[in-house]
């Protein structure tokens, strides 16, 4: 079955033929705020409008755990409970839309017997091996107030957006980049406690190589497809100019990947009396500019630089709709509200050409009166979430 097939197999009974990831039904345990909720919806997108501190960004974080990585807010495990409860496990489980077809996944904190905090990963009730099960058969794609400042902080932040719009295209990337950030970091601890055991660290030096480069490869072409995709759109969001920096990824550049692969190994072999100051994807970054001028993203207002952001994630949007058959879910917090009123109706008028589910969140439901009859609406207040009648 293709991609656009497993799609369609997926898709609600409201809506035949949507082609969307989407949640079809979310449940939280012991998560935030949340002693228990439990949410069915369409494939339509999702409103979630109540005060501050009722529990709007929470949803959208437990739906972003059903990719690889830490979460929209990067919450260690033991920080994601809920305060009040008796124990401090927590878990999310969804019915998803996926590229295979609907499927369950599920997630949370195992307290294994020895006291460790561990993230379990449930596939069909199947435990699954690591985190590129989740990738394998779903994405979404987030912007929240905390990432307004992403062009201006440091790289590392702009290498994890960048690894989340890969994962929708290459799931094993997640693995990739966890060998390699492993291997990385042992590979530091052992200079740094002074342990020359040669075997050991040409061993990591060597999955340093070959994962690393891959790792690099594999943001250097989602960059410039983005980069494509994005000269291409038209419409209020400025558009973007996207690249990958990097001295690896200047390797690539020049010539072809064993060769890329030799070089790094070779450095990491010479540099191992200079701790961590070795190329490598963890020196990637993201390199934003507007298309037109060319002015540096970091150089922009903050209004220009949320746009910019906005249009990299519709950009990235319309490029898995159009290589993959589908719509990435969206995860859009407080981003409605802070648009004028063109810019609000091309976002929403976007999402729903594309027929991706985005969840928006805002404390005002009339800024979502555009989509009105287009979206299914939910109020929150203290921790519960309901139904509420899109109509009014």
């Amino acid at each position: 079955m293709d991609d656009r097939n497993a799609i369609d197999a997926g898709a609600s009974r409201d809506s035949p033929g949507v082609r969307c990831l989407s949640v079809a039904r979310l449940t939280l345990t012991d998560f935030r705020n949340y002693r228990s909720q439990r949410l069915e919806m369409d494939v339509r997108p999702v409103v979630l409008a109540g005060p501050n501190g009722a529990g709007k960004t929470n949803l959208l974080e437990a739906v972003s755990f059903l990719v690889p990585g830490r979460g929209l807010r990067s919450a260690r495990l033991s920080e994601v409970g809920r305060r009040d409860a008796s124990g401090r496990a927590w878990a999310v489980a969804a019915r998803v839309r996926s590229w295979l077809g609907e499927a369950d996944l599920g997630t949370g904190l195992d307290l294994g017997a020895d006291g460790r905090e561990r993230r379990v990963v449930r596939v069909d009730g199947e435990t699954a091996r690591s985190q590129t099960a989740l990738a394998e058969r779903f994405n979404a794609v987030w912007l929240t107030p905390q990432m307004d400042r992403l062009f201006v902080e440091g790289a590392g932040a702009r290498r994890r957006f960048l690894d989340r719009l890969v994962f929708g295209f290459d799931p094993a990337h997640a693995g990739r980049v966890s060998a390699y950030e492993h291997a990385l970091r042992e590979r530091t601890r052992l200079l740094r406690d002074g342990i020359a055991d040669a075997r050991w660290l040409t061993a990591l030096e060597e999955t340093m190589a070959t994962r690393g480069v891959a790792v690099t490869a594999a943001r250097r072409d989602m960059c410039e497809r983005l980069d494509a995709a994005c000269a291409a759109a038209a419409g209020p969001f400025p558009a973007a100019q996207v690249a990958l920096a990097g001295e690896v990824a200047d390797w690539l550049a020049a010539g072809p990947a064993l060769d890329a692969e030799n070089r790094l190994r070779e450095l990491l072999a010479a540099g191992r009396s200079e701790d961590g100051a070795v190329p490598g994807p963890h020196r990637d970054d993201l390199v934003v500019r507007l298309r037109d001028g060319g002015m540096p993203a970091e150089q922009c207002s903050t209004g220009q630089q949320k746009a910019l952001l906005i249009s990299l994630v519709l950009g990235n949007t319309r490029l898995m709709a159009a290589e993959r058959g589908a719509s990435p879910v969206l995860l859009l917090d407080e981003v409605a509200a802070h648009l004028d009123g063109a810019r609000r109706a091309a976002l929403f008028d976007e999402i729903l050409m594309l027929g991706a589910q985005a969840w928006l969140t805002g404390t005002d439901a009339p800024v979502f009166d555009r989509l009105r009859g287009q979206a299914q609406f939910f109020r929150v207040a203290d921790g519960v979430t309901s139904a509420a009648d899109d109509s009014q």
